[in-house]
């Protein structure tokens, strides 16, 4: 299976979607530090937030096979900028999170996903397994 870091900001389901891919019960936790486990590897939002920490995702990604991109549907605006991907050096594949929310806008998160360059990008709800297997099945498979 090929290792998958998550990047996001913060709220935007990394953890939880994280958990969901493990197997997990789903409880919220704030990720204060950068977890790099056997598959995955969840980073704080605040890492992409914040423009001095940017530099420790591009660390971490090199130890990533794919990087999934993270957009909330619920978030008003994108932390990614235009044609991102090719900077990552890796693969990287778009997630929108919590399409099961009342306030959700699908169609704009992937909007945000395409403009920053991702071609294959993965709907999710995380707390009812929604698109999860196929996340699994793409790092299995591809």
């Amino acid at each position: 299976m090929k290792k998958l870091i998550l990047i996001g900001r913060s709220e935007s389901g990394k953890t939880t979607l994280m958990q969901a891919l493990r197997g997990e019960e789903i409880h919220y936790a704030k990720t204060q530090y950068v977890y790099n486990g056997d598959v995955l590897i969840d980073t704080p939002g605040e890492y992409i937030q914040t423009k001095h920490l940017g530099g420790a995702l591009a660390v971490y990604s090199y130890e990533a096979d794919v990087v999934g991109l993270l957009v909330s549907a619920t978030e008003p605006f994108s932390l990614f900028g235009p044609n991102i991907v090719p900077m990552a050096n890796r693969e990287v594949i778009g997630i929108v999170t919590k399409i099961d929310s009342p306030d959700a806008n699908i169609p704009l998160a992937d909007r945000w996903l395409k403009l920053a360059g991702c071609e294959k990008i993965f709907h999710v709800d995380s707390t009812h397994s929604v698109g999860i297997s196929d996340i699994l099945d793409y790092l299995h498979n591809n």
